[in-house]
């Protein structure tokens, strides 16, 4: 059946409307398709715009979703450890922006954003309100949600995002537009792959090039790790986005900031001090084996719950939200920690961890490089201080060997160089002078003469108010820190001088304290280990050297006594000859032992005495002024305690006066005008009886030696048995004079009566051989007999009469 008019007009006209409508049709999928691809096209513009950036994508990408796909909102959420968070939103208002800033959405199916993830695909809830799994229905009829696509940001298959849009509406999103979102969730994963490629190179290249930096400040301070901790600081901070740093080093248990930056004012005092790090704590994490501590609220932390000082500290005075510290290890052990902050709440990623721990790895490179050089130089210097105190200690013995007979050069020489190798402002040396110390070197005698004079002055001894006291006391070394804080310590002089740390180091010879070496410092400053042995070897060379002029001493005191016992010897044997020589008169022998004793003795003048009667006289003297001699010549010597003669007259016993002139009752002006001053007085004895005396006098105080008393002794003794033989030869030639004489009696007694025999009726021959015989015998110059006549006498007889005179006398 043919088609008729009406019908073939109303197929026409229905064929030209669903052309039109096809036209339509593609017309509008040719806009929304070129609308999609301008779309694309800008957000791919942004991305070229946009390459270390991501935001204006994140941006673009939601607001161009939201409005292609007829979203009455849009948001976009980026993994970060697990969880997603807000990162980007359109259309959302301020209140609930402001919410899901805070939000932390784990993958699930409770929300679109987790069931996304969760599932890797794109997601389409038709209803929030009526969908069993969805959570927040809440939220959604507040925000009078309905419609919900999510689409996720795939990188190598593993979620890094999703993509929200929200109908208020229940109107589901269309296969095109979910795969326009999925091309704008590509277009974001390249977004935001080309910006971390961008960023991360950026942090590997800031990364690098403060390793570098750093590298080179370790090269340049090879010794000092201040200026290295100082830029490892810097740079950790600004590259891991911290506010504060700060840099530890385990000493003694406890942690001390050896180095900090951005720290408030309060906890930078606070950290002053070392500090004890409990268990809760960031540094204390690490000090019982934690590789990390990473405290993301520090607030709420266990370490500020329970009140630990450090932690606290960090919270209320530093105002530290997070904080990341990495352990400073080597061979397992603890040697510090490096620790950043931020003040907000925010945790630090795992490329700041591993940054942080680089430099960490650095720090202890750092160190470790800082020791070996402190080693190394502590060797050197400990082997230049050896050869140094080596060559000191020979410089001490050549010293010696130069100075067998004097010991103050050595003496000097070893507080000079024990104080200037031992870095102290000076050195003194005691010694012993009885039960007594003495100084008697000082390195600082030039420096403070003053200081050097008081010193000389004191005399002290064992106790405790000194070092030198205390090393006497103890017979060891004592080692004080400071002076001042040791109460019994009493030496006005060193505490005046501000002395503070003392050392005091005996001389010690089979256990005696000889002397003391003392080194003083003006600070408080402790001398180390090393510093006392090269003492203590000081002292021994000390005492090797006084040692060795001790023995030089005896054996020229020695010497000195036999040359001196040879020299009494010969002069006492020039005394015997003398006396063997002079046994009539004793003068040569008083005048020698006079001028030998004098000699002998080191005096300057002598004087003997002899006694006459119930006086003494000076009879002989030696090396006196020739004033002071004729006045004694004047003089007899009366015993009384007037003079050192009086004196030994008067107790017959020897005297010895230091000096006169300190004597109230010696009141000899002669002898103080001559300027005597010490006196020695020895009795000439014999069986108890004084004889004489001798005397010495010196122009100087100076006691005379024991020996040198024994010796006048002996030259008294001497001149006594001179006196003795003299005395004896004398009564000697008296009893043979008187024997001769009673022969000659004898004989002109006969003679007389033999002319008597003769002459017996003439008596005139008798009277003249009587009175010649008698004129003879009496050694007289006249002689005359006369005879009774009556009441007259007339001369008969005379001898060695003139005859003139004879004749007148007959008459």
């Amino acid at each position: 059946m043919s088609a008729t008019p009406d019908s073939t007009l109303a197929n026409s006209e229905q064929l030209i409307a669903d052309l039109q409508r096809q036209l339509a049709e593609c017309r509008a999928e040719r806009d929304e398709a070129l609308e999609y691809q301008t779309a694309t096209s800008d957000v791919l513009k942004v991305i070229s715009r946009s390459t270390a950036d991501v935001q204006p994508v994140l941006d673009t990408v939601v607001e161009t979703a939201a409005r292609l796909c007829l979203a009455d909102h849009a948001g976009l959420y980026r993994e970060d450890g697990g969880e997603y968070r807000w990162a980007a939103s359109h259309a959302q208002s301020p209140e609930y922006e402001r919410i899901e800033r805070t939000v932390r959405i784990r993958p699930g199916s409770g929300t679109l954003v987790g069931r996304t993830a969760e599932q890797r695909r794109p997601v389409s809830i038709l209803d929030a309100e009526t969908d069993p799994l969805y959570e927040p229905k809440e939220d959604a009829r507040k925000g009078d949600i309905h419609s919900l696509l999510g689409v996720p940001l795939l990188r190598e298959g593993e979620p890094i995002g999703v993509i929200g849009l929200a109908r208020t509406r229940i109107e589901p999103f269309s296969e095109r537009q979910i795969e326009l979102v999925r091309t704008f969730a590509d277009q974001a994963v390249i977004a935001i792959e080309n910006a971390r490629l961008i960023t991360e190179t950026r942090e590997a290249l800031e990364q690098q090039t403060a390793m570098a930096e750093v590298l080179q400040v370790i090269n340049s301070s090879p010794g000092d790790l201040a200026p290295v901790f100082t830029a490892m600081l810097e740079r950790a901070t600004r590259l891991c986005d911290a506010a504060a740093g700060v840099l530890w080093i385990v000493e003694a248990g406890r942690f001390r900031a050896v180095a900090s930056r951005g720290l408030p004012a309060a906890f930078e005092e606070f950290l002053r001090e070392p500090v004890e790090a409990g268990p809760d704590t960031g540094v204390g994490r690490l000090a019982r084996g934690d590789q990390l501590a990473h405290i993301a609220d520090m607030a709420v932390a266990s370490g500020y719950r329970s009140d630990d000082p450090l932690h606290r500290a960090a919270v209320d005075l530093g105002g530290i939200g997070s904080l990341l510290a990495v352990p400073l290890q080597k061979d397992g052990t603890l040697l510090g920690a490096f620790g950043i902050t931020r003040l907000e709440v925010r945790p630090f990623s795992d490329k700041q961890i591993a940054l942080l721990q680089n430099f960490a790895a650095q720090a202890v490179i750092a160190m470790e490089n800082a020791r070996l050089l402190g080693e190394l130089q502590a060797r050197t210097r400990d082997l230049e201080e050896s050869l140094e105190y080596q060559t000191a200690i020979s410089d001490v013995l050549k010293v010696i060997s130069r100075s067998t007979a004097d010991v103050q050069p050595v003496l000097d020489t070893v507080a000079a160089t024990a104080a200037r190798l031992c870095g102290a402002d000076s050195g003194t040396i005691w010694i012993r002078e009885g039960d007594v110390y003495r100084a008697v070197s000082s390195s600082a005698s030039a420096a403070d003469p003053e200081l050097w004079a008081a010193l000389r002055q004191r005399r002290l001894g064992p106790g405790r108010d000194s070092v030198v006291g205390r090393v006497v006391l103890e017979g060891r070394v004592v080692h004080v820190e400071d002076i001042r804080a040791i109460p019994d310590f009493a030496l006005p002089e060193g505490v005046a001088a501000g002395d503070r740390t003392v050392l005091g180091v005996p001389l010690l010879r089979e256990g005696a304290v000889l002397g003391t070496i003392g080194l003083v410092r003006k600070r408080v400053q402790p001398f180390t280990d090393r510093q006392i042995e090269l003492v203590r070897t000081f002292a021994d060379q000390a005492v090797i050297a006084m040692e060795n002029a001790r023995l030089l001493s005896e054996l020229q005191a020695r010497t000195r006594d036999l040359e001196e016992s040879l020299e009494y010897q010969t002069a006492t044997s020039d005394v015997l000859n003398v006396i063997s020589r002079s046994t009539a008169d004793v003068q040569p022998v008083l005048d020698t032992v006079a001028e030998t004793a004098v000699r002998l003795c080191g005096a300057d003048g002598g004087s003997i005495t002899t006694r006459e009667g119930e006086v003494y006289r000076y009879v002989s003297a030696y090396a006196a002024d020739a004033g002071f001699w004729a006045a004694l010549r004047q003089r007899t010597l009366v015993p009384g305690r007037d003079s050192t003669a009086g004196r030994v007259a008067l107790e017959g016993r020897v005297v010895h006066i230091a000096d006169i002139r300190t004597e109230p009752d010696h009141a000899r002006p002669e002898a103080v005008a001559a300027g005597y001053h010490t006196s020695l007085g020895v009795p000439l004895l014999r069986e108890g009886a004084v004889l004489g005396t001798i005397s010495l006098a010196r122009k100087r105080v100076q006691p005379y030696t024991e020996r040198q008393i024994e010796l006048v002794r002996t030259f008294a003794d001497q001149a006594v048995i001179a006196i003795e033989n003299a005395r004896l030869l004398g009564e000697l030639q008296s009893r043979t004079r008187d024997l001769e004489e009673s022969l000659e009696y004898q004989t002109a007694t006969s003679d007389v009566l033999n002319v008597i025999s003769r002459s017996t009726a003439d008596v005139q021959p008798v009277l003249d051989t009587v009175v010649e015989t008698a004129a003879r015998l009496c050694g007289t110059d006249l002689a005359m007999i006369m005879i009774r006549e009556g009441e007259v006498y007339r001369f008969v007889s005379g001898s060695a009469v003139e005859p003139e005179h004879w004749a007148a006398l007959r008459q």
